[in-house]
């Protein structure tokens, strides 16, 4: 299986950097092009760290520890979006969509993505759209010898909480990026490499 995937990659080695339309990029964002909040994984490093194997699906396959500063009046909640540019696709995959995060929330951890009773909603009291598979976060997982795929981890400040009741039960990353239009206070970016090379 892995000459099957390698080949796929040798064949696609170019098709990546599908940077022009990451969820930053959507109109949502025209006022707020620049990110203005730090966001950090202290536990990793600057933005552009390798991610550790834990932190794959070749490991425990657990979201990064994320950590950013104390909201500022103006948000009322704040919505996070991973996903990967690099894959020979399209458009980015989607690996984790999360809102009504809380204005109150400094950070997220493992244990927040870890769901609870109620459907579609996590230990840390937000909740979970739609990735490329439904689940709740799917861990990097580039094609062997495609070479390092960068992960973004986007944290979006809102200005009004956001109206679910048009959502799907699992919503799409269209809806949110309609959804938010004209709610958008700022963002901020923290973005982990990846690489799973041919053997």
């Amino acid at each position: 299986m892995n000459y099957i995937e390698y080949g796929f990659s040798r064949l696609f080695a170019n098709a990546k950097g599908r940077d022009a339309k990451l969820f930053t990029k959507s109109a949502a964002f025209a006022q707020h092009t620049q990110s203005s909040i730090l966001l950090e994984c202290r536990d990793i490093g600057p933005s552009g760290s390798s991610l550790p194997v834990d932190l794959s699906a070749d490991g425990a396959g657990h979201f990064p520890s994320l950590r950013w500063p104390a909201a500022a009046p103006e948000t009322k909640e704040y919505l996070l979006v991973s996903e990967d540019p690099d894959a020979p696709l399209p458009n980015p995959i989607i690996h984790g969509l999360y809102y009504g995060i809380p204005p109150t929330a400094t950070g997220v951890g493992a244990d927040d993505f870890l769901e609870t009773a109620e459907p579609h909603t996590l230990k840390g009291g937000f909740r979970y759209g739609k990735n490329r598979k439904g689940t709740v976060y799917i861990p990097p997982r580039p094609l062997v010898g495609h070479g390092p795929h960068r992960y973004f981890f986007t944290l979006v400040a809102l200005t009004e909480p956001l109206d679910t009741s048009g959502f799907s039960a699992l919503p799409t990353i269209e809806e949110v990026a309609t959804a938010i239009k004209g709610k958008v206070f700022a963002w901020g970016e923290w973005v982990g490499s990846y690489e799973r090379k041919w053997q």
